[in-house]
């Protein structure tokens, strides 16, 4: 839902607007501020376990990129931040203690009230800023849609019981939707 509709914001101003301490969750999507409902729980298990499998494959095998999760910001340009549910960051010089600032590598968002942003507005700016693998996780519909953008701009589309390759660790990862929960 979007909080103003006339005037268009800077992530310089949205972040004088809604400082660290602001328990207030919004993003800023093409300078528009949107709200951002409360999770429910389907939605925290998948994003916790996500996170989790992400984070354990990437320190068993001695790797530079980090696993996120929400709520952490990520500004992708001067007039979008967005805070996806899971990211991966490899490149160090983009993280500086408060929040990713370029493109993640790899971006979960699980759908929730706003789905609509996840599969259309969401995808155009994650695959316009350069992020490599997006997942959108659909608990209503128990499928996920797997965009790799350096391969293809259609999506896979996966059950929650069927493993889900993960493509910027060259499938060497398989995580199943329906083993999160």
């Amino acid at each position: 839902m979007a909080l103003s509709e006339e005037k268009r914001y800077t992530a310089d101003e949205f972040f004088r607007m809604f400082p660290e301490s602001s328990s207030e969750r919004y993003e800023l999507l093409n300078g528009e501020i949107v709200a951002m409902a409360s999770p429910n729980e389907i939605h925290q298990d998948i994003t916790g376990g996500l996170y989790a499998e992400l984070r354990s494959y990437i320190k068993r095998n001695g790797g530079n990129c980090k696993a996120m999760i929400s709520p952490f910001d990520v500004k992708l340009d001067e007039k979008t931040v967005v805070i996806p549910d899971v990211l991966i960051v490899c490149d160090p010089s983009k993280m500086n203690g408060k929040r990713c600032n370029g493109a993640p590598d790899f971006v979960a968002e699980i759908t929730s009230t706003n789905k609509d942003d996840d599969f259309v507005r969401k995808l155009a700016l994650y695959q316009n800023a350069g992020v490599r693998e997006y997942w959108i996780i659909s608990p209503q519909d128990q499928k996920t849609l797997i965009y790799f953008f350096e391969k293809s701009s259609f999506p896979n589309i996966y059950t929650f019981d069927t493993p889900i390759p993960v493509e910027i660790y060259d499938r060497n990862l398989t995580i199943t939707i329906s083993e999160l929960l």
